[in-house]
Parts: C-alpha cells; structure tokens; sequence
C-alpha cells in the first residue's frame, strides 16, 4: 500500500510540473503571437504614411452621393433635363463647411504619421491633425473660424483599419474609415457624412492610388 501511494505522488508531482509547462508555453506562444500581431499592425499604420491620388474610376461621384442624400432627407433636386450637371456642383458651401468639402472633392491627400499623431493634409495646404491616443482635440493651422468655431477629428486603430470622426465647425458629424488594399498601393476611404444643415446622411466611398 505504501508503495502505491509513493507512485501516486510521484505521479502527482510528475503532473503538477507537466501543467506548469504548458501554462507557460501557452503563455509564450501566445504572447509571441501578439507580439507578431502588433508588430505586422505597426507596419501597416506607417503603411497609409505618403501622397496619395484621387481614383476616379473606382470612387462614387460626391455630387451624385450628395443628392441622394438630399432626396433621403426629403429635400429637392432641380432638374435640368439636357443640361448637364457642372463638375462638384455642390462644392463650395460656408466657411464652417469647409471640412466636408475637402475629404469628400479634394484629388489630392498627404498622409503623415508620427505615433500617435496624424497630419492630413489636403489641396490647398489644407490639414487636420489628430491624435490615435484618445484625446479628443487637436488644434491645426485650419481649426479656428472668424466667429471662433473650431474643426477637430480624433482617430483610433481597429486592428490595421484606420477609424476617424470628426465634428466640423458647423455642428455636423463624419466617420470615416481608411484601409489599404492592393499590397497597399490603394487606399480605400469609406464615409458617412452628416452636415448640420442636412435632413439625411451622405455615404461616400473614395479610393486613392499611391503617389510614392
């Protein structure tokens, strides 16, 4: 009897070591997989970092998105029968507007990053800058308005997707979201856009080639 109990608790022991092993292996293993997440989720954040081209080709048309938005809402848009309508004809709002105009018309977009800040800069020398860090404002060469409104963006990471919002000066809302695709040499922009002054929501998507 004796010696049955020793091997119990030798097989005791035996066992007891065998599961230290494996809580530490899998916590090993583990954190080296987050570790690889992390590491392949950074380079793709430095990834969206350089100039960037509008693609027509493969955008919505802003203006089309935009009456949608507007017949959505209720609202009227005039008919011009064999006219045609002229380029961004819905560009070109107030001042405290001015946000909307450029991430939904502007062909161009420059895209700087140093952890946890962005510099978005538009045409025009037009910028935003926001942080990933969660605080809420950023001040930029382009917040204040005359009557002292302020634009301001905040941003956050959802895995290697790039996720925005914004409150323009107007009192209006976008979220906006930036992947990459294409080995990523193409930026995808996909926003919901909602001026204070509008009844319904204008969903936009923009696609961008890599200029550098």
């Amino acid at each position: 009897m004796s010696k049955v109990n020793d091997q119990l608790i030798v097989f005791s022991k035996t066992a007891k070591n065998l599961l230290v092993l494996l809580i530490f292996f899998t916590v090993f293993f583990t954190g080296a997989q987050q570790s690889q997440s992390q590491s392949a989720d950074a380079q793709n954040h430095q990834l969206m970092v350089g100039d960037w081209v509008f693609n027509e080709e493969l955008s919505d048309n802003s203006d089309d998105q935009v009456e949608e938005a507007i017949k959505d809402g209720g609202g009227k848009v005039a008919r011009r029968f064999f006219r045609k309508r002229p380029e961004d004809y819905y560009r070109g709002g107030p001042p405290e507007q001015e946000l909307y105009d450029r991430i939904s018309y502007d062909d161009v977009l420059r895209i700087e990053y140093t952890d946890p800040e962005f510099t978005f800069t538009y045409a025009d020398n037009y910028q935003r800058i926001f942080h990933t860090d969660g605080r809420r404002r950023s001040t930029t060469a382009n917040s204040f308005y005359t009557e002292g409104g302020e634009d301001f963006s905040f941003g956050n990471w959802d895995a290697a997707v790039l996720v925005v919002e914004a409150r323009p000066r107007d009192g209006g809302f976008t979220l906006e979201t930036y992947t990459l695709e294409e080995g990523g040499d193409q930026l995808r922009v996909e926003m919901t856009i909602e001026p204070e002054s509008f009844r319904g929501a204008i969903s936009l998507t923009r696609v961008y080639d890599r200029a550098n």
